[in-house]
């Protein structure tokens, strides 16, 4: 569900009414906000957020960052502003809409726009924002364009994986939730490890999507590294017992630095093993 502010108001089917102040409520596809000269009506395609603009795009127009910055912080990051209904945009608007579009790059999200009527394209033009946002004539090809991303983003994420050498290994650590202040899991397995993320075994608790951390030594040294994941894959108990209970984890905001020590533990005992 979509949401929207405390004290405005929302235009809604046939009539008015006040949103309490002590709360925020949820927008339907056919509710619309309206603030001063422009008007945002919010519905959703698949997971894309879609805003259709109408009115102006000006000074007064600081909505358009608001409502951007709630759909953020609620969890949608994939955002299309169709602007076949706008009138006109001044070089203040174009400033507005800059800093929407670096609020959802900065948010790690993709904002891109539909329908630029013909008598707007040259202040984008002019400003040099058509060549830094994404433009599409039509709705379909726009919303298409969002999976196609993610499709490119998991395709490179695998090229990544693939540049790192993997380490088969019983190496134990001990994990918890990223929520947690106390460990979950102590003394599960680490059996197979590489710079980017790690399989674990022993522990059948976390779910896809879920953050932990993982706490581990890499022999000769003695400090102890805190890592953050995600799980990013659950083996299927039935298809794949020999794997149960564990999971596949990809590390998260790992700096340079510990990735290196990982990189050289995981060279170290791989010239052990092929000595061997």
């Amino acid at each position: 569900m979509l949401v929207c502010f405390k004290n405005r108001r929302i235009e809604a089917g046939g009539g008015d009414f006040s949103i309490e102040a002590n709360g925020l409520v949820g927008v339907q596809p056919w509710d619309r906000i309206q603030i001063n000269m422009l008007e945002i009506k919010l519905r959703q395609k698949d997971y894309v957020v879609i805003l259709d603009l109408s009115g102006s795009i000006d000074v007064n127009s600081a909505n358009l960052v608001e409502v951007i910055g709630q759909c953020l912080r609620d969890g949608y990051t994939d955002i299309l502003c169709n602007l076949g209904d706008i009138e006109g945009i001044d070089y203040m608007g174009i400033s507005v809409v800059v800093i929407a579009y670096k609020e959802v790059v900065n948010s790690q999200g993709r904002m891109k726009f539909l329908n630029i009527p013909a008598h707007l394209r040259g202040i984008f033009a002019v400003s040099g924002m058509d060549r830094v946002i994404e433009i599409y004539a039509t709705e379909d090809l726009a919303v298409n364009s969002f999976k196609e991303d993610k499709a490119i983003e998991n395709i490179k994420k695998m090229q990544l994986r693939r540049r790192f050498k993997r380490l088969p290994i019983d190496l134990k650590v001990e994990l918890k939730s990223k929520s947690s202040t106390s460990p979950t899991c102590l003394k599960v397995d680490i059996l197979n490890l590489s710079a980017v993320g790690a399989f674990i075994f022993g522990c059948d608790i976390f779910k896809l999507g879920d953050e932990v951390i993982l706490k581990m030594r890499l022999a000769p040294k003695k400090e102890e590294l805190a890592i953050e994941a995600v799980v990013v894959w659950v083996p299927d108990k039935e298809v794949q017992p020999h794997e149960y209970p564990g999971f596949g984890v990809e590390f998260r905001n790992i700096s340079a630095g510990t990735q290196q020590e990982l990189i050289d533990f995981i060279e170290r005992n791989l010239s052990f093993l092929s000595s061997d």
